[in-house]
């Protein structure tokens, strides 16, 4: 008698859903997708069920087909997850989604956790907004509480006078998702880390990314993040606090500031994460074959390190790959996506044993590729551990 395969359903049929599928398989798990577009890219390697998230009269076939469920963003609604947890087994659950989908509530449990932040206050009101600039100051951020992600839904002011001109950009949405005013943190790196915790608890994380970010996308990401000795077992207890709160199951990144040698949280991504792609490629295991293990309850893989890597995010086209693939040591990954601004269309990874190596195959390809000044910050940072 042949041995049942799981089958692991993905909300969600994006980039992240097909490096899921792609990692899982191996593992000997099957994949269902599911996503409102038909022509989801993650359909290019596993099949796709075409259902809306509120619909769960169509999503009831996907429901009976799987084993378990899992998400590709954390916009699906957490009242779908539990509807969904009903059937099969969610993870993450419900809780967690509901968490980061909504700023406030993820920036007050990050508070609750002993997790520093910067300055916030709800906004719902013109009015509103005039009283949290005056008590948080400029410069700050008006972000819409929900659906906000890659920099949408944002507007920075950097005076009074940008009052009006952030609640023209963002009223509208104040009724429907709420609104958050943050204060500017002048932070000196941005840096990431990336956890997952099992089924039955087990907890690990990989090492600190830093990350730079270009009009609000993740750019480029150095791993592990020069000079973050001291700083890792600090992220790993705010993300252990985090998982085990939210009885997380699966992986998921912290993003955190580093102002003064103390972390600041930003936010929490409920799902494996840009910043960890490089998992992929040097790491010996990376974060999506460790979110598929933990979703579908077997052991985790090591999250150490193969070397030192780095990774280049493509937005909006594809740049040619021939720089890339002739190096030593370097991975091209292209999600199938059509070319658009500000979308996220592939990435690349190189690897290296020390970094200066890093930083001689990361300059060569940029050389090639006309981005010198995307790898101009991280060899800056390498330059300056030698």
């Amino acid at each position: 008698m042949s041995k049942h395969l799981p089958t692991l359903g993905v909300m969600g049929g994006g980039q992240l859903a097909r490096m899921l599928a792609l990692a899982g398989v191996p593992l000997g798990a099957k994949f269902l997708v599911v996503d409102p577009s038909e022509s989801a890219c993650a359909g290019d390697v596993a099949p796709l069920f075409k259902a809306g998230w509120d619909d769960t009269e169509a999503l009831a076939p996907f429901a009976e087909r799987i084993d378990a469920a899992t998400f590709d963003f954390e916009n699906v609604p957490a009242a779908t997850a539990d509807w969904l947890s009903a059937h099969t087994n969610v993870a993450p659950g419900a809780k967690a989604l509901a968490v980061a989908q909504d700023r406030l509530a993820e920036k007050t449990l990050f508070n609750e956790i002993g997790l520093p932040t910067a300055k916030f206050a709800t906004v719902d009101t013109r009015q509103e907004l005039e009283a949290a600039v005056a008590r948080i100051g400029v410069p700050s951020i008006l972000k819409t509480r929900r659906m906000g992600y890659d920099g949408k839904g944002q507007f920075r002011l950097r005076s009074d006078a940008d009052i009006e001109a952030a609640w023209q950009a963002l009223g509208e949405p104040a009724a429907k998702y709420g609104l958050i005013l943050e204060a500017f943190v002048p932070f000196d790196r941005e840096v990431s880390v990336v956890a997952v915790r099992g089924r039955d608890g087990e907890f690990r994380v990989w090492p600190l990314t830093q990350n730079w970010h270009r009009d609000g996308i993740l750019s480029l990401s150095l791993a592990p993040a020069p000079q973050s000795e001291a700083l890792l077992p600090k992220a790993t207890a705010h993300a252990k606090t985090l998982a085990e709160r939210l009885d997380y199951v699966g992986v998921f990144a912290l993003e955190l500031f580093v102002k003064d040698g103390q972390l600041l949280g930003n936010e929490m991504a409920p799902r494996v994460h840009n910043s960890g792609h490089w998992t992929i490629d040097g790491a010996y295991t990376s974060q999506f074959e460790n979110h598929v293990r933990a979703v579908l309850g077997m052991p985790l893989g090591d999250t150490g390190v193969r070397g030192h890597s780095v990774m280049f995010n493509w937005i909006g086209q594809m740049p040619e790959a021939a720089p890339v693939l002739t190096e030593t040591d370097a991975h091209w990954h292209d999600y199938g996506k059509s070319a658009r601004p500000g979308r996220k269309v592939g990435h690349a990874t190189v690897c290296a044993p020390d970094q200066a190596t890093l930083a001689a195959r990361m300059a060569r390809i940029a050389k090639a590729l006309d981005r010198l000044d995307q790898v101009a910050p991280a060899l800056d940072v390498l330059d300056g551990e030698d």
